[in-house]
């Protein structure tokens, strides 16, 4: 039987309790999952650890470069908050896989046609990847801090390392989201997605302070998200924190959190009109 989901609506007076509610029931789904697989959760660290234990040791004399601002604990210092910020970005891209699965098994059809939030919907899968995000961080930061990191910014810094990690996390999540619903094709998610990673990461001062970097990288690393998270984690995680800056980059990234989102429920609407 055909459902023309052109004709759904939300449940009338569904409220904030109703989409706190549902976006619980809803994340159980891939928590569930996650604990009967957790390989899914390796998966996306392995990457990110490579970084951190292969590129820190073979660039760990790039600190010396005249110029280099090297933290407490040396290069791998430095890259402590630019490979959490990668676990984020590579977990966060492939949130839209979910969605895909979901059309394919027409779990989506009846999820569209049913009385749940569509802002539960989204805000699921982000909560759900910013769980496994977090967990992936704090792997990172005790591996790296066994390797020799220092973090003098202490247990505030860290903090605000996770919280900046979580806006990341939402960013990309909802972008990933919007994508599976525009194209329907995993392939195109893939695409889509490696094409945005890599240029984002390396427009950035994760591994390479911007300073030596050429003049057209500083200025596209100012527009970059990913480069905002790594600035609020490795200005929150050093001895001296310049807050104004970690407050400015947080405020920018919680903006573009509150846009992802709002274009990941308009294509809810393009995705109902498109079936």
């Amino acid at each position: 039987m055909t459902v023309d989901l052109r004709t759904t609506r939300p449940a009338p007076g569904a409220g904030l309790s109703t989409a706190v509610t549902h976006t619980v029931q809803l994340t159980g789904r891939p928590l569930r999952t996650l604990r009967r697989m957790p390989v899914f959760l390796v998966m996306t660290i392995v990457q990110p650890m490579i970084w951190l234990l292969l590129f820190g040791q073979l660039f760990k004399n790039i600190v010396d470069l005249p110029g280099f601002d090297s933290p407490p604990g040396g290069y791998i210092s430095f890259m402590v908050p630019g490979v959490v910020m990668m676990t984020a970005m590579f977990g966060s891209s492939w949130a839209g896989t979910s969605y895909i699965q979901d059309m394919e098994r027409g779990v989506m059809a009846r999820l569209l046609t049913s009385p749940t939030s569509r802002t539960a919907m989204i805000t699921s899968t982000i909560v759900y990847q910013s769980i496994c995000t977090v967990i992936q961080a704090g792997i990172v930061l005790v591996v790296a801090a066994l390797c020799g990191a220092q973090y003098p910014g202490g247990a505030t810094g860290v903090v605000v390392l996770l919280v900046a990690t979580v806006l990341l996390t939402a960013i990309f999540s909802a972008l990933s989201n919007a994508v599976a619903l525009l194209t329907k094709q995993q392939e195109a998610l893939i695409g889509i997605s490696q094409l945005l990673i890599m240029p984002l990461m390396f427009l950035s001062s994760a591994i390479m302070d911007t300073r030596l970097s050429p003049s057209w990288v500083r200025t596209a690393a100012k527009y970059n998200p990913f480069e905002w998270a790594v600035q609020v984690g490795r200005q929150a995680m050093s001895s001296s924190p310049d807050w104004g800056s970690v407050g400015i980059h947080l405020g920018l990234l919680g903006a573009a959190t509150v846009v992802m989102i709002a274009l990941a429920t308009q294509a809810f609407r393009s995705y109902q009109r498109s079936v």
